[in-house]
């Protein structure tokens, strides 16, 4: 086989790898990420809880950069410390090399079994938990096939004249090694891959061993770089994390590299086979920098916080930038592709305000108050600017299609503004009056109240996400969804009463505020699901009356 096939050939099964990664993260993710996301947030309580969360995160979704990304908007979004953050992105790293440790044990009998048992999940039903349980198994299925191929196709350069030689090379120029290495990391986005790939052709005893713990340093640093690359665009609390995960992990492997100059640790320490040795060095790189980073993460924070964070304190509100481009208005298509990225602005904005609202029913802290009601004047702003915008772009010559695209795009920001005047005017409210009146729920409406926030924030998250990827089945599981708040809520109402009538103190004392806020949430949740509404009437599926 000639030299062009043979990495032909590797190339083909490498983005088999990438691509079956990717699909196992993505079905994950939409099928689990919104129960992920809130266990995680739950999780981080503190450096240690954080880092444990982190790497269980990681070995779920197969990689560290998703769980940077993650990280990096609940930091942005005040859920989390940039510590507690940093923290998180430590033990998902190692979380990362774990996956790619069990990737080594020999799963060839599960190739076809995993591929069989997608296509039967994926194709049995129409639900979308069935569809993404099929994409799940079927991507772990690509993916131990994918490690088999590269595995074959790497043979034949066991006989290569040229490889020998630039390997040979690399063994004397550990720097070069390192840098190479960390730019397959940053180019595959993906140390799972790159390791993999190490570890097959440290197998075929294509890698010097005298090359194998540099290779590996490089590719820890280029996937420590890709989390910061990734986010560079975005809120400067938002860096952070990233940025830290590149000081410490990043530092920690230049670190390791000075000190193999200087002692000369040979891989065969860590195993006799030198694939495994790949990974069980890798293994040992991560849990060293978790173990000596942990404790460095709150100083990290701090200082890149004081080099972002503060400056930007000043003059965030000036210097904001608004995607409302005048120029645009002639090209009718890109300016409601401009307001809806405005939009996506005053959602993220409201999901803050939703979580944040019932952190202060159970803690009252007057700085977060300030901070809803100064997000809520933003969300009036920048609503105000978008109707004006959407007004201009009406104004020209749009096709039925934009036409409508302009009409859904209005009506769903009014009930997102809508949705966070509620938070702020009437819930902010009920909040203050709890803390002024020291009013404690009873456990049993607590748990109630506490259902029905999360099962609304899940929503909140499925209809901004309509706002994007426009998907029919997640439009129909919004509105299903409204039915079962509607339940929550009807139950919950239920049980109050039963509680009044069996002379619960607590239940009597904060009646008012209970079915108050049950009622509130009740009316964002509609709003929520009504943005799934044109869409289905789009598609035929959606009932112009309820009455029979």
């Amino acid at each position: 086989m000639s030299g062009i096939a043979v990495f032909i050939n590797l190339a083909g099964a490498v983005a088999l790898l990438l691509w079956a990664t990717r699909m196992v993260r993505t079905g994950i993710e939409r099928a689990y990420g919104n129960v992920l996301k809130e266990k995680l947030r739950l999780a981080l309580g503190n450096r240690v809880t954080a880092a444990v969360a982190g790497f269980f995160f990681a070995i779920a979704l197969q990689s560290a950069t998703a769980v940077a990304l993650i990280i990096s908007s609940f930091v942005a979004g005040g859920y989390v410390s940039s510590t507690i953050g940093i923290a998180t992105l430590l033990g998902a790293d190692l979380g990362s090399a774990f996956v790619v440790r069990v990737l080594r044990y020999d799963l060839s009998l599960l190739i076809p079994i995993l591929l069989l048992m997608g296509t039967i999940a994926f194709r049995a039903s129409e639900a979308r938990d069935w569809r993404q349980a099929g994409r799940i198994l079927f991507g772990l299925g690509l993916l131990l096939l994918s490690l088999r191929l590269i595995g074959e196709s790497s043979e034949p350069l066991r006989s290569s004249e040229i490889l020998p030689i630039i390997f040979n090379y690399l063994s004397r120029d550990w720097i070069t090694a390192f840098l190479l290495a960390a730019l397959l990391a940053w180019a595959f986005h993906s140390s799972v891959a790159t390791i993999l790939l190490f570890a097959s052709l440290a197998d075929k005893h294509l890698l010097p061993p005298p090359l194998i713990i540099p290779l590996v340093l490089g590719a820890n640093f280029g996937a420590a770089v890709i989390g910061a690359i990734l986010t560079k665009n975005a809120e400067r609390s938002a860096r952070v994390v990233p940025l830290g995960n590149v000081a410490i992990r990043g530092l920690g492997t230049l670190v390791a590299l000075a000190l193999q100059y200087a002692l000369i640790l040979h891989p065969e320490r860590f195993s006799s086979q030198p694939g495994d040795a790949v990974v069980y060095v890798h293994l040992a790189i991560n849990a060293a920098v978790l173990i000596f980073g942990l404790p460095f993460s709150g100083i990290v924070a701090k200082g890149l916080e004081g080099l972002l964070v503060a400056p930007a304190a000043k003059t965030d509100e000036q210097t904001r930038l608004s995607a409302l481009n005048p120029a645009d208005l002639a090209n009718p298509r890109q300016a409601i592709s401009n307001a809806t990225r405005e939009v996506l602005t005053v959602c993220e904005k409201t999901e803050v305000m939703l979580n944040w609202i019932f952190e202060l029913y159970e803690r009252w802290d007057p700085k977060k108050m300030q901070r809803i009601e100064a997000l809520d004047d933003e969300i009036d702003t920048i609503h105000r600017d978008i109707k004006f915008y959407l007004a201009r772009i009406s104004q020209t010559a749009l096709d039925e299609q934009s036409a409508a695209q302009c009409q859904n795009l209005l009506g769903a920001t009014i009930k997102i503004e809508q949705a966070a005047d509620i938070i702020s005017q009437n819930m902010l409210t009920r909040a203050r009056k709890k803390h002024d009146r020291n009013t404690a729920f009873s456990a049993e409406g607590w748990t109630e109240l506490s259902a029905m926030h999360i099962e609304v924030v899940k929503n909140a998250r499925l209809a901004f996400n309509l706002l994007v990827n426009r998907d029919i089945e997640h439009a129909r599981q919004l509105v299903d969804r409204k039915e079962a708040v509607r339940n929550l809520v009807r139950t919950s109402e239920e049980q109050h009463l039963q509680r009044l009538r069996s002379g619960n103190a607590a239940s009597f004392e904060s009646s008012s505020l209970h079915i108050d806020t049950m009622r509130d949430l009740k009316e964002i949740n509609s709003l929520f699901a009504s943005i799934a509404y044109p869409l289905l009437e789009e598609e035929g599926l959606l009932r112009h009356s309820r009455l029979l």
